[in-house]
């Protein structure tokens, strides 16, 4: 964890009275101080604040800590400054992400990035799970959702599209989709973050959503898409991952008259203020893979 950060946001909240107020100030989520504040707190061994519902107040501890910090600052203050605006990305950016987005989204943007800009590196943490930005040091973390906590530092890269879709083998000997009611009478794969028990459609400008069931369901895409591969379901996937396999013929394309939910791709982060080369670029970067897109 950075602490020259967790040092200016100490002081911060000392001299706004509050975290509320220090979170507005940095242009910080509220959840993101308190961390800082907790690791600050596990770094001195001390309580550094006493905090009522309507005050805050320093401990002992707390005020040899908050000298210790207004030093460590104006030490940071001698640094020349850099500018971002013309500054080429250098050293490790860690991104969390899923395989989906590892594999479908990141990769060539990667690939790109990396051959543009030779003295910067970057390491994927991919996980089905949410990523924890400080505990895990991630400097970006991909999520798609249409449910972004509105706490959280996030900017918009694209949009995540869908499709219903099952292998040829599976159709065969089942009855025939016309629509999504039909999905009741089908083994439906679920992916656990994109709906478990209800599909949501839209068509002529009419959403609604259909109740399904099946005998499997996982917390990684890619683990349900392998699934309707080998012929055990109908799935919804997303586009950028079927449509290879829907051009091959390895999955065939159901309700086409129906469009399955679209979902935001988010691009989060700890802080609004001073981006780092690294990772302005790889949002920006982002960004214009999805509008070319």
């Amino acid at each position: 964890m950075d602490r020259l950060t967790a040092a200016n946001v100490f002081v911060t909240i000392v001299e706004r009275g509050s975290l509320v107020a220090a979170a507005n100030a940095l242009a910080m989520s509220r959840s993101m101080v308190t961390r800082y504040l907790a690791e600050m707190e596990d770094w001195s061994g001390s309580r550094l604040l006493h905090r009522s519902t309507r005050s805050l107040s320093l401990t002992p501890a707390g005020e040899r800590v908050l000298g210790h910090c207004h030093r460590l600052l104006e030490l940071a203050n001698e640094v020349p400054a850099v500018d971002h605006g013309t500054a080429m990305p250098r050293g490790l950016l860690r991104i969390g992400c899923s395989q989906f987005v590892a594999h479908q989204i990141l990769a060539p943007v990667v690939r790109q990035y990396l051959a543009s800009y030779p003295e910067a590196s970057v390491n994927l943490h991919v996980s089905s799970q949410t990523v924890d930005l400080i505990a895990e040091r991630i400097d970006l973390t991909i999520r798609i959702t249409n449910e972004l906590d509105p706490g959280l530092i996030a900017r918009r890269l694209g949009r995540c599209d869908s499709v219903i879709c099952a292998a040829p083998a599976y159709l065969a000997s089942r009855p025939g989709l016309n629509s999504p009611e039909d999905l009741t009478l089908h083994n439906c794969l679920s992916y656990s973050y994109f709906g478990d028990a209800l599909w949501q459609f839209e068509r002529e400008g009419r959403s609604f959503k259909v109740p399904v069931r099946g005998n499997f369901s996982a917390n990684d895409s890619m683990v349900v898409l392998e699934a309707a591969l080998a012929g055990e379901g109908v799935a919804m996937q997303p586009v950028l991952a079927a449509q290879p396999y829907l051009d091959s013929g390895q999955l065939q394309l159901l309700l086409p008259d129906y469009r399955p939910q679209s979902l935001g791709i988010y691009g989060v982060y700890q802080s609004r203020k001073h981006l780092p080369p690294a990772l302005r670029l790889m949002l920006d970067s982002l960004v214009a893979h999805f509008a070319a897109q």
